[in-house]
């Protein structure tokens, strides 16, 4: 299976001034190929091929010269800046034929240099390595310092250099492995996501909720402020931009680290883990949505079915639409309404229950007959 590791990246000042100019290029011949297709487009003209649109934005264009610095990054960002624009094309198609599921997907649009993401990627053929001294070689920018927190399991096969927002640089490398299973274990697990608790698990543990954008709330407000008092234009606005970048950098770290701890634990732990399937794009919609976006339910899911996967272990969703929270765990017996208010509840057959835990333990028995029934059970 393809896996990434991302690593922290600390180029010089003239590596700084070499990838900015990679940058650079590899968004001109995306733009280029772009308008070029769009202009074929709109003068009825057939599709550009990509063997086709390579020829005339890359080879011809590095010729003229008005394009002759292009000669002054490596080639494969170029190429790979051009695959991007066919991957993205090609995806819009299937978007619009109905081939590809999920939501559909919009046109390509042009690149800018004021993204808040620049990103270029080196294949094997570009030749980067990882030097004896721990550095990474990249062509025609040099060897970069990296913060390795933890070793390559095999010989990647790319690198995608990042910058952020922030202004920070990574390396993304992809790698090829295998499965690692886990050793057995009998351990099953409902989990219930919530707001006032982030999951609150069927074994009766609840964990809180970091809200992380709320606790930074404070100083995210007062670096606002000071970016919005600043001249548009004007140095100290581009670095009051970078603060408050920092800043959202800070929380959105906070956030990963803790849900890849969480996940980790809960994949060790259990054999089978049973969840919800939540629509979190439908309720970020809804006045919520802060506080759904903080939680980041998306990718804790998220990391929980890459890492059963990896593992050995089984993930099983359950409908959104059952009634968890309205199902007595003892009985069986369906409440009529359960405001969200009622955080405690009595059945009539004398069971009180704790209303997040009664439905993780709701979840975990609707996984288990969804996994007997696709086995062929009654």
């Amino acid at each position: 299976m393809l896996l990434r590791y991302t690593f922290r990246l600390y180029p010089t000042a003239s590596q700084h001034v070499a990838l900015a100019r990679t940058f650079g290029c590899a968004r001109t011949v995306f733009n280029d190929g772009l308008r070029m297709r769009r202009e074929a487009h709109i003068n009825g003209l057939p599709y550009v091929s990509d063997g086709d649109l390579s020829k005339r934005v890359i080879t011809q264009a590095k010729k003229a010269p008005e394009r002759a610095w292009l000669c002054e990054v490596s080639a494969v960002v170029l190429q790979q800046a051009l695959a991007d624009l066919n991957t993205a094309y090609r995806n819009f198609f299937a978007s619009l034929s109905g081939k590809r599921k999920g939501p559909k997907m919009a046109a390509p649009r042009f690149r800018s240099r004021k993204d808040s993401r620049q990103a270029i990627r080196f294949t094997r053929n570009a030749r980067f390595a990882v030097t004896t001294g721990g550095k990474l070689r990249l062509p025609k920018i040099g060897d970069v310092p990296v913060r390795w927190s933890r070793p390559l399991p095999s010989e990647p096969s790319s690198v995608t250099v990042i910058k952020d927002a922030a202004g920070r640089y990574f390396a993304s490398f992809v790698v090829e492995t295998a499965a690692a299973p886990l050793p057995q274990t009998t351990g099953e697990v409902g989990i219930d996501l919530g707001l006032t608790r982030f999951a609150v698990l069927s074994d009766g543990r609840k964990i809180g909720s970091p809200r992380f954008l709320r606790r930074a709330e404070k100083k995210l407000k007062k670096a606002q402020k000071a970016l919005s008092r600043t001249t548009k234009g004007s140095n100290n606005r581009s670095k009051a931009r970078v603060k408050v970048a920092r800043a959202h950098a800070r929380v959105a770290d906070a956030r990963r680290d803790f849900t890849h701890k969480l996940s980790t634990q809960i994949i060790r732990e259990n054999q089978t883990v049973v969840m919800e399937d939540l629509c979190v794009r439908g309720l970020a919609r809804t006045r919520l949505a802060k506080s759904v976006h903080d939680a980041g339910w998306a990718m804790f899911t998220g990391m929980l079915e890459s890492k059963a996967k990896r593992y050995g272990r089984t993930l099983v969703r359950v409908d959104r639409w059952f009634p968890s929270s309205k199902l007595c765990s003892a009985c069986g017996a369906l409440a009529e309404a359960m405001p969200l208010d009622v955080r405690s509840w009595a059945c009539l057959c004398g069971a009180v229950h704790d209303r997040d835990v009664n439905a993780a333990i709701n979840i975990l028995a609707a996984g288990r007959a969804d996994s007997l029934n696709a086995c062929g059970g009654l």
